[in-house]
């Protein structure tokens, strides 16, 4: 028997037992399982066609298969191919014996793939065709005998249902009474399926067991999970089934480099821990640089390796880095030749041998008053401030109507106090004698105030240079001197005196830096000064990069080295941290850093209250008069001469953080009243007074309450509800707290007045971002009070000036500020005290 699949012989069984004579002619057809099938087959048999008597090459006819060797087929059909192709017969013969060696080389792979046609084979074994089988399975085996076909049939042993085994590779097999004779175990561990058909699981997908869903490897019935990544440290992880996975987690932990890891940023420079990573951020304090120069010790004093000045003198630290040298308290000089100071105003009473020859060591012209300018308008040697007549006009200073300018005819055409040869407008009384353009005609007999080309009776801003005369509320009022100009204010009322027009003064200031919100570039962090470097609308304190040259202040790219100076480029030839641009000028003002007050704003670089702001706080009565106010020494001396209400001088200036120093002298022995300087001024109802009363006394109006002043040096914060007026002007003059008026915050205990014709020198620190006030006074070289640490936030920045209440001659002279936010070390100490007291 012969049993031929898709054209194929793929099975024959020899010395068969011969089959019964079949009939010519079948009325139906059955198909059965083989005997160790239960079950009735499922399935359905398509397109049975059946030959009964004939030859094999007949049956292959009837289903397009055109058998090997068959010569039935090879006579009927080669008549027609030498018909059809003639010639070319040989060469097709040829073509069809290459593809028959093809075909068997194919046979013999096929043969090879047992497992893939085991079910086929056994499917084919159990076929019921010759009738029902016994105990065995059937092989068919068709003969040809030449005038009909007879079957035989062949028993073998019984074939196993798991060999070969039907499961998936590794499963186990089971044989079965049911269909279809055996059943497959469980899936592998790892895997899913039937037991004949297993798919891996993706146990990185389903359970995520890795600390990282990218370094979880999915492998055949398992996973891996990669090392952690790097900046995290932890063990590997591998293993099979969800379960396991769900149970097991891979583990990782944050490395910190900063504290594990060395030279992860260049030594002296402050080391971040992020997860995963690290970043390095400014250089520490007392060093300069970044990351790519290095950081680098700043120089300091503390970092000298000897110290340059004189024993009455210290080191100081002006701008970035420079380092200069300075003479103490009650002495004077170039800082590295110091000598004794009696006035306490900058000049020695001797001359010094300095050898850059220093003008602050020349001796004083006057030793026992300050006189920071040094005039001396006759020559003779003697300043102005202690000669009898300083003009050396033969006229005593007392009667001179010219005290400056010599004038032995003291002819005076007008009728004020001022001689015909020092009046500026000699025709035309003016006492204060003003001349705003400094021309030399005063201002109320110059056509041209201001300056600018525009006269008076033209110009919508007389006494402020405005030549384009720009006017953008149309109310007449230039922009230049327009306190709204943005508001239709002609009248230009300022109530507050904060130099905002009352009709457009909200007084909302939510920062508390002198600055309402609406006209503050910073609105939400504390900038009295208002720098803005780069002009770009908001102010450096809240501007990430301040000269706009793409290079962060502070974070990376950055930290800019020349912030407030554009240099992309980042240029640092000797790598100290500080770019070229801005070496010995941060700021860029024209002003080197040595002697710039302000190293970090080019819209200040030396003291000057030459331009200054008036502010009564009496304006009730007329028992007293207002201050008369002159400024000496290019605005760094400031003299008061009349017993006059109280007054404020304030320059125009506002600071964040502040060092404000100078000496104030009574030139007088009547009188013993106030005498103090204001800082933070934000208006005339806001502002810190540090201010020094000679004795106790009751204020002589009694009305709106009884104020009794005492002596010894205070500092009060004023915030009064009522402004200038009766109830500030008493708040004012008691010592102590006035509930919604002035805050005292301090009291020199000794309770001890000024003296008259003493020199006091004051050293105020105010750093308004945290707070922090300090006051010292000096009598020479002797400290004499000392407020230590007072911490208020009333007023967060302002302006600077001097306050005077019922006193005449007073001084103010060697006057200095500097900007400064940098936080005093006492500061933090005191923080900490206070922390541990609550």
């Amino acid at each position: 028997m012969e049993l031929y699949v898709n054209c194929r012989l793929a099975d024959s069984a020899q010395v068969l037992p011969s089959f019964v004579q079949l009939p010519s002619e079948a009325e139906s057809v059955e198909i059965r399982n083989g005997q160790k099938a239960y079950a009735r087959l499922q399935g359905s048999v398509d397109s049975l066609k059946m030959a009964l008597g004939g030859s094999i090459a007949k049956a292959g006819i009837l289903t397009d298969c055109p058998f090997q060797g068959d010569t039935y087929f090879q006579n009927s059909a080669g008549a027609d191919v030498n018909a059809i192709l003639g010639d070319h017969t040989k060469a097709l013969i040829g073509q069809l014996i290459i593809f028959n060696q093809i075909l068997g080389e194919l046979r013999e792979d096929i043969r090879e793939q047992v497992k893939e046609m085991s079910l086929i084979r056994n499917t084919i074994l159990e076929c019921q065709a010759c009738g029902e089988c016994l105990k065995s399975s059937t092989i068919l085996r068709l003969v040809n005998y030449g005038q009909g076909v007879t079957l035989g049939l062949s028993f073998h042993e019984p074939h196993s249902r798991c060999e070969p085994n039907l499961c998936y590779k590794g499963v186990p097999c089971t044989e079965t009474r049911e269909y279809p004779g055996y059943r497959c175990g469980a899936c592998p561990e790892g895997m899913t399926g039937n037991g004949t058909h297993c798919q891996d699981i993706d146990e990185c997908a389903v359970a995520r067991p890795c600390f990282s869903p990218e370094g979880c490897v999915n492998t055949a019935k398992g996973f891996t999970c990669e090392p952690c990544p790097v900046g995290f440290s932890g063990s590997l992880l591998s293993g099979v089934g969800v379960e396991f996975a769900k149970s097991h987690k891979q583990e990782c932990t944050d490395v910190d480099e900063c504290a594990d890891l060395s030279n992860t940023c260049v030594p002296n420079s402050v080391c971040i821990n992020t997860e995963g990573s690290f970043r390095c951020g400014l250089c520490k304090e007392s060093f300069v640089g970044n990351q790519t120069v290095g950081c680098f010790l700043r120089r300091s004093c503390a970092t000298l390796g000897f110290n340059p000045c004189d024993v009455n003198g210290h080191c100081v630290i002006k701008g970035a880095a420079e380092v200069s040298c300075k003479c103490n308290v009650g002495w004077a000089g170039n800082g590295y030749t110091c000598g004794p100071d009696t006035d306490s105003d900058g000049y020695p009473d001797q001359p010094l041998p300095c050898i850059d020859n220093d003008y602050h060591c020349r001796a004083d012209n006057c030793v026992n008053t300050p006189n920071s300018g040094q005039e001396d308008a006759d020559g003779d040697g003697i300043g102005d401030q202690c000669d009898e007549d300083a003009d050396g006009d033969g006229i005593q200073n007392v009667e001179d109507n010219c005290r400056l300018v010599p004038n032995k005819d003291q002819q005076n055409s007008d009728t004020d106090s001022y001689g015909d040869a020092c009046d500026n407008c000699p025709n035309v009384p003016n006492g204060s004698q003003k001349d705003t353009d400094g021309n030399g005609a005063g201002d109320t007999c110059d056509n041209d105030i201001d300056g600018d080309g525009i006269p008076n009776v033209l110009d919508n801003c007389p006494k402020m240079p405005n030549p384009m005369q720009t006017d953008r509320d149309g109310d007449g009022v230039g922009d230049a001197c327009d306190s709204c100009p943005e508001v239709n204010d002609p009248l230009q009322s300022d109530m507050d005196n904060d130099l905002v027009g009352d009709v457009c003064d909200t007084n909302q200031d939510m920062d508390g830096d002198g600055h309402q919100d609406s006209r503050d570039n910073c609105p939400d962090v504390p900038n009295s000064s208002q720098l803005d470097s780069d002009n770009d609308g908001i102010g450096d304190e809240c501007d990430d990069d301040d000269d706009n040259d793409g290079i962060p202040d502070a974070g990376p790219p950055g930290p800019d080295n020349c912030r407030l100076i554009p240099n992309p480029s980042q240029t640092d030839t000797d790598r100290n941290g500080i770019g070229d641009m801005c070496e010995n000028d941060f700021d860029n003002d024209s002003v080197i850093d040595l002697i710039d007050v302000c190293p970090e704003s080019a819209e200040v670089t030396m003291t000057d209250f030459r331009a200054y702001q008036t502010v009564i706080l009496d304006q009730e009565g007329e028992a007293q008069i207002d201050p008369n106010w002159i400024v000496l020494n290019r605005g760094m001396e400031i003299v008061q001469t009349m017993n006059s209400d109280p007054g404020l001088a304030i320059g125009i200036t506002a600071f964040n953080g502040v060092d404000f120093e100078g000496t104030f002298h009574i030139n007088t022995a009547t009188d013993d009243d106030y005498v103090g300087f204001i800082f933070s001024y934000q208006d005339s109802s806001s502002f810190y007074v540090v201010m020094w009363k000679q004795m106790e006394q009751t204020y002589w109006q009694s009305l709106p309450f009884r104020a009794m002043a005492q002596p010894g040096l205070q500092l009060k914060a004023v915030k009064s509800r009522t402004g200038p007026g009766e109830y500030l002007r008493n708040a004012l003059w008691h010592t102590g707290d006035t509930p919604g008026e002035v805050t005292l915050l301090w009291k020199d205990p000794r309770n001890v007045g000024w003296r008259d014709k003493t020199s006091y020198r004051w050293h105020l620190s105010h750093r308004p971002q945290v707070g922090y006030i300090r006051v010292r006074l000096y009598e020479g070289m002797t400290l004499v009070a000392d407020s230590g640490v007072v911490v208020d936030t009333s007023m967060r920045g302002g302006r600077l000036g001097v306050f005077c209440f019922s006193q005449e001659q007073i001084i103010w002279s060697n006057l200095g500020y500097r900007c400064n936010d940098t936080v005093p070390e006492d500061y933090e100490f005191y923080r900490k005290q206070m922390h541990i007291r609550v």
